[in-house]
């Protein structure tokens, strides 16, 4: 059976709730393995909410989709706050990026309260903003930016993520409408274990099967080599 933009594959999922050191309950979702235990984790930043960034914004809900059962990884996804999903809606209002400091953290406290592996970061547009500026924890293994803007994160969080010293790679489309690879690669410069792919034919929003794939290959290829390349069929009917 091939693997489409709709399918679903087998995992166990579950709802959760965040808690922020300031008081507010965040809704999410955790996907795993199935029947074993995941060997790392994602937890994804989604794009900016005032645009329609979401929990279920398509790359993440793909990757909760496919990734547990074809990557052994889990997958958390949650609204920062003022954010709405079919999930439900994150206590709070819009941070513009700085009250969303609590929300990573609470995101890492949970992986390490529940004993998540390896946590890495995925942040997508506004959520490469949080991975950059809020994101230097000693919990956090590395991170993947998909289509950083570059925008509220700027030069002295990328010296920070340099000093941090933790792997980072930035997917950036060939047609971003915020940061395209040549200037990427200049900027990302200052953090010297960064490394920047660029993506040809790719926008901002990574609209398409063919991109999401690209996106969810180079993730695990960073997270779980043993699982890349990914499958694009399984079997099934």
């Amino acid at each position: 059976m091939e693997i489409r933009a709709s399918t679903v594959l087998p995992a166990r999922r579950e709802p959760i709730e965040l808690h922020t050191g300031d008081g507010l309950k965040l809704v999410g979702e955790l996907a795993l393995p199935l029947d074993r235990p995941p060997v790392a984790t994602l937890i994804c930043l989604h794009p900016l909410p005032t645009h329609g960034g979401m929990m279920d914004s398509h790359v993440y809900r793909k990757a909760a989709n496919r990734l547990p059962a074809l990557a052994d990884l889990a997958v958390l996804r949650f609204n920062t706050r003022g954010t709405s999903s079919e999930r439900g809606t994150s206590d709070g209002v819009f941070g513009g990026g700085e009250d969303e400091r609590f929300d990573v953290a609470a995101a890492l406290e949970y992986a390490d309260f529940h004993d998540l592996p390896q946590a890495w970061l995925v942040g997508w547009s506004f959520g490469t903003e949080l991975t950059l500026k809020w994101g230097r924890d000693p919990l956090v293994t590395g991170a993947v930016l998909l289509s950083p803007p570059l925008h509220r994160a700027g030069d002295a969080d990328l010296d920070a993520w340099a000093a941090f010293g933790r792997p980072l790679t930035a997917l950036v489309p060939e047609f971003d409408d915020y940061l395209r690879p040549q200037e990427a690669r200049a900027r990302f410069a200052r953090a010297p274990q960064a490394e920047v792919v660029g993506v040809d034919g790719a926008k901002h929003l990574w609209v398409g099967e063919p991109y999401v794939r690209i996106v969810l290959n180079e993730i695990v290829r960073r997270v779980n080599p043993a699982a890349f390349p990914l499958p694009t069929e399984v079997p099934g009917s």
